[in-house]
């Protein structure tokens, strides 16, 4: 590693850990990379206090492209450049490139995802999303027949700047809901995914209140635009409480979204909220006048957890599993765990599995259905669930590969139902350390429906507690989780746990990892049960 140092008073050194900043009175920093926007940070926010200043560690998204040479520029929002030497990282052979598999430059988002912002997005491509933002919008308020507007960052540079945020990535439009009551809100949210799958548009679910429009323009990538719901729920005193999934919530007046006005961005019409500079204020709060690239949102905790009991279940990780795989899919192990051999000598020759949280590499989903299974494989992540699936074609496999989500009671009941009426058994090896206690009951209720009518086994693995050992990897995902509670849950939901040892096993990277538990444990038919 070799570390750079700014000619002008040494106020920051780049290193593999990060940057360091010896002052950090400037708030907002813009970090390039041979000339490309990378990455805005603001120090005393992300960083931490480290010997001679405040260190910012690299976003764990970018940590893989950080491999050679390069000049990194550092700049205040001004654009005065504070830093400007040629870096050397990791091993320091050939250059950092921080760009796609097409070669288009990616840089982090606010929310800590790798993508393509708008500054490094041509004007014709800018143009189609414009366009399809207007169309989207137009479907929603002369078919759908909802009040939408334009909101969040195209807002925020329609009325700020005249332009689309440089820093920004997509786009956002909002609806406000007549109702009330969050089942009547997820009913309408339906209604709407409906209606627009009809017109023609391609529609991702994100929550009960929550979708995605996939806009794919002509550079080849597919462009986001989310639909998110706008309502307002009375509170104890009768009051109204605005909420915005995106997680605002808070005091609005319904005066100030409808009815709607009209703004322009980049010559295009859109519509907008009777007050523009009221929702932003409600937005980004009394400073949203002032540019901050870095910005991220301070929700308010009681809110977004009505929010999430509402209208999404708990997806907190989701994000950072999908950075997980897609950074170190490549690093995972394909061949068969030692425990998809253990557990392949229980299982019947006809046997069906529902292999949980497979990852992305789906390395035993593959083995079971080598070996002759039917397999159906399933986890949180969208990416690993494209990623098994290209494997499973690729390679010819009768495997199934699905979503499904454990912190929300809909996702479960769904495979659930699906699972009572065609029997499995069910698999998953290092999920457990990975749920709440939420998610685990969710899983117990899974296989109470999935295991009752056919007979079948529920197969886990799972980091044990104990003294002074290692924490799983990926570190923060994945957690130790005591046996004796695990078969205290499953025994409180009517299961039966039939074989629980310990063992030496290996974590999600091929880590060592000392006191690994095996379990294996059914569900009893209700008939069995009463006859005990």
């Amino acid at each position: 590693m070799t570390v750079g140092t700014s000619t002008s008073g040494g106020q920051f050194e780049i290193s593999d850990e990060g940057v360091l900043v010896r002052d950090s009175s400037t708030q907002v920093l813009i970090l390039s990379v041979d000339g490309q926007y990378v990455w805005s940070l603001t120090p005393d926010r992300d960083g931490h206090p480290a010997d001679k200043g405040t260190m910012v560690p690299w976003p764990n998204v970018l940590t893989r492209f950080l491999n050679g040479s390069a000049t990194i520029t550092i700049a205040d929002y001004d654009g005065e450049v504070l830093f400007e030497e040629k870096v050397s990282l990791g091993t320091g052979e050939g250059a950092i490139s921080i760009v796609d598999g097409s070669g288009h430059p990616l840089s982090v988002d606010k929310v800590g995802h790798l993508t393509r912002s708008f500054e490094a997005t041509d004007e014709s491509i800018r143009a189609e999303i414009l366009e399809g933002t207007q169309r989207v919008l137009a479907d929603l308020r002369d078919v759908v027949g909802v009040e939408a507007y334009l909101n969040y960052g195209a807002l925020l540079g329609a009325i700020r700047e005249g332009r689309m945020l440089g820093h920004d990535s997509d786009t956002d439009v909002c609806y406000l809901s007549r109702h009330t009551v969050p089942a009547e809100i997820i009913t309408e949210s339906y209604a709407i995914e409906r209606t627009m799958r009809e017109r023609g548009w391609s529609i991702l679910r994100m929550s009960g209140g929550d979708i995605k429009v996939l806009l794919e323009v002509s550079d080849g990538r597919k462009v986001h635009i989310d639909i998110f719901v706008a309502f307002y729920v009375p509170d104890k005193d009768g009051e109204p409480v605005f909420y915005q999934l995106g997680n605002r919530s808070g005091r609005l007046r319904r005066e100030a979204i409808v009815p709607v006005s009209t703004i322009n961005l980049h010559g295009y019409d859109f519509p907008a909220p009777a007050e523009p500079e009221e929702m932003l204020a409600f937005i980004y709060g009394p400073k949203w006048r002032t540019p901050d690239p870095s910005f991220k949102y301070a929700d308010p905790p009681a809110g977004v957890r009505r929010l999430d009991g509402w209208l999404r279940g708990f997806r907190t990780d989701m994000g950072f599993w999908t950075e997980f795989h897609n950074t170190h899919g490549s690093e995972l192990e394909t061949k068969q765990s030692p425990f998809a051999s253990w557990v392949i000598k229980q299982l019947p020759e006809d046997a069906k599995v529902v292999d949980i949280g497979s990852g992305s590499v789906g390395r035993d989903g593959r083995f079971f259905a080598r070996n002759g299974h039917q397999v159906r494989s399933v986890d949180f992540s969208r990416a690993a669930v494209a990623a098994v699936r290209r494997r499973a074609e690729r390679h010819k496999l009768s495997l199934v590969s699905d979503q499904l989500i454990l912190g929300e009671l809909r996702s479960t009941l769904t495979l659930g139902a699906r699972l009572a009426r065609d029997p499995h058994h069910l698999y998953a090896r290092d999920l457990i350390g990975c749920l709440d206690k939420a998610a685990r009951h969710q899983l117990w209720t899974l296989a109470k429906m999935a295991l009752r009518p056919g007979g079948g086994k529920l197969f886990l693995e799972f980091a044990a507690t104990g003294e002074n050992l290692p924490e799983p990897k990926p570190e923060g995902l994945v957690r130790r989780v005591d046996p004796a509670l695990v078969q205290a849950e499953i025994e409180a939901a009517g299961g039966v746990v039939e074989h629980l040892e310990i063992v030496d096993g290996r974590d999600m990277l091929e880590d060592p990892l000392p006191r690994v538990a095996r379990l294996r444990a059914s569900w009893p038919s209700l008939k069995s049960a009463e006859g005990n």
